[in-house]
């Protein structure tokens, strides 16, 4: 959260040039770079610290558009980009592995592809401890007694145990949307109506 603000308050008018993926960078590339941060992570004994840091840098991606549209530019300096990296972990509690990782992908032009690396970083992780990975968007924003509730509930209902990411999306304007592996349900009102504005297509 602290990240996030920090960010805002710094870069909030950038608006640069977002180009597409380069489908050449695989899933197997991610997950070579990510099996990589997991063994130096496991082998440093700070394996927790950068699952932490790394949820911390995705949410950031995920809240923040000029963040995202920041990292996805290939237009951007290296010394740039690095510069940001630093200034972040100047200011908050961050590891310096992740930071080196982070600054080694961006030497190594791989920065483009952080999202897609990190996200399968926390899948390792999640992996490993035996949970199944869940997120869950909400119109209402939960209180954590019920977002705990709803976990548990999961777990019963998945027999297994369960690793959950949570966000509040207004624009859903009710209900909710849960996803656990490749099971989805969709209840917000957002996809009723677009549900129906579909059939009224067709018709």
């Amino acid at each position: 959260m602290l990240i996030k603000a920090w960010f805002k308050i710094n870069h909030i008018h950038y608006r640069g040039r977002k180009l597409s993926k380069n489908k050449g960078f695989s899933n197997t590339s991610a997950n070579r770079y990510s099996l990589a941060l997991f063994e130096l992570a496991t082998e440093a004994n700070i394996l927790n610290k950068i699952e932490e840091n790394s949820n911390s840098f995705l949410n950031l991606m995920s809240d923040n558009r000029d963040f995202d549209d920041l990292v996805k530019d290939p237009t951007i300096s290296q010394d740039t980009l690095m510069n940001i990296i630093n200034k972040i972990s100047e200011n908050f509690n961050i590891e310096n592995l992740f930071k080196n990782f982070l600054n080694f992908l961006i030497i190594k032009r791989r920065f483009f592809y952080v999202q897609q690396i990190l996200n399968s970083f926390v899948e390792i992780c999640s992996e490993k401890r035996g949970e199944l990975k869940a997120e869950i968007q909400s119109a209402k924003e939960l209180t954590q007694e019920e977002i705990n509730k709803i976990t548990d509930e999961l777990s019963n209902n998945f027999k297994s145990k369960i690793k959950l990411n949570y966000k509040h999306d207004q624009s859903l304007i009710g209900g909710l949307i849960v996803q656990v592996g490749s099971t989805m349900i969709d209840t917000s009102i957002k996809n009723k109506l677009q549900q129906i504005e579909n059939r009224m297509i067709e018709a």
